[in-house]
């Protein structure tokens, strides 16, 4: 009798199937967390075709867009810094940033180095007005560096963009089709150095994985292989030498006026300039003990970490761009 009274008991409450229903049943499929490849393929999902799209409209948004990025970034540096114990001053940083992007605009070489003085010399005062001594040295020099390194830097991706606008400011309107440059010859400039710097990182990390060996610089950045640059400066290269191609067969109106060997020459350059880039961002980081700036980008850390090795890749390229157009048109 008292076995029949348990068993109906263990089927009203459910112990007869289950003697603790309050334990959770595991999953038949437990989810496993993403790994950090899969979220970086992700998020490069939707940053390619962002990123072109905003490349080919140009215009007022593209303005914006480099802005957006360079505030953000700017950001990012102060944080770093900050991490450190300095105090920037970052409201006036970020205003004097965003002035020397939107100057870019102008193409006008002369006015962002005049707002690179002023910037400094507001600095200079505004520190005076805070009356810390102990953190002067510090705040100036960390607020001034976020303008250069960040702002300075990306402003040429709107000298790059609308190269035309350079290159009649200094030799004419009437020159540009001496050239064969377009005006939007820029479209082709900016993918051209974006598909060149974003290769060679993407080969030297599958490079490096596969193959890396020796350590190209072991303080600074322990995962990064000298074997790994090497098979990123081969597949950066050729990410140049395709986009180059593809434009001469689709569009030749917009790259016409580089030769493919001069712009395989340049995808050669820009490849280790870019791999620098990524390495003195990650000696700031080292500094400042932190593995990514943010964790804005899934996988990729924080608007920083994704343009590092591009913010040294831009003058570069456009200075070397305005070199050709010299001894082409001297």
């Amino acid at each position: 009798m008292s076995e029949f009274t348990s068993q109906v008991e263990g089927e009203r409450t459910g112990e007869g199937i289950h003697p603790h229903p309050s334990t959770p049943l595991p999953e038949l499929n437990p989810r496993k967390p993403l790994s950090d490849l899969t979220r970086r393929l992700m998020t490069a999902a939707v940053l390619v075709p962002l990123v072109t799209y905003l490349i080919v409209i140009g215009g007022y948004a593209y303005l914006l867009a480099v802005l957006v990025i360079g505030l953000l970034a700017q950001r990012e540096f102060y944080q770093l810094i900050e991490g450190k114990g300095a105090r920037p001053l970052v409201v006036t940083g970020l205003a004097f940033g965003s002035a020397v992007i939107a100057v870019a605009w102008l193409s006008s070489g002369y006015l962002a180095t005049l707002l690179m003085t002023a910037s400094l010399l507001v600095l200079m005062v505004a520190q005076l007005g805070k009356a810390q001594i102990h953190e002067a040295l510090a705040s100036i020099s960390g607020t001034f560096f976020g303008v250069f390194y960040v702002a300075w830097l990306l402003s040429h991706a709107v000298l790059l963009r609308f190269f035309d606008r350079s290159v009649t400011d200094h030799y004419g309107i009437d020159r540009l089709s001496e050239m064969g440059l377009d005006p939007e010859s820029g479209i082709f400039l900016m993918l051209f150095c974006v598909v060149v710097v974003v290769m060679c990182d993407a080969g030297a990390y599958f490079a490096g994985r596969a193959w890396g060996r020796r350590k190209l610089a072991r303080e600074i950045s322990p995962n990064k292989s000298l074997e790994g640059a090497l098979g990123g400066i081969v597949l950066g290269t050729f990410g140049g030498f395709c986009v180059k191609l593809f434009f001469d067969l689709m569009w030749p109106e917009y790259s016409v006026f580089l030769p493919m060997s001069i712009a395989v020459g340049l995808a050669l350059i820009l490849c280790p300039v870019g791999i620098v880039g990524d390495l003195v961002e990650s000696l700031l980081k080292r500094d400042a003990d932190v593995k990514d700036t943010g964790a804005l980008l899934p996988g990729m850390g924080g608007i920083l970490d994704r343009i590092d090795a591009v913010l040294l890749a831009l003058p570069v390229m456009f200075y070397l761009l305005m070199g050709y157009v010299w001894w082409r048109l001297a």
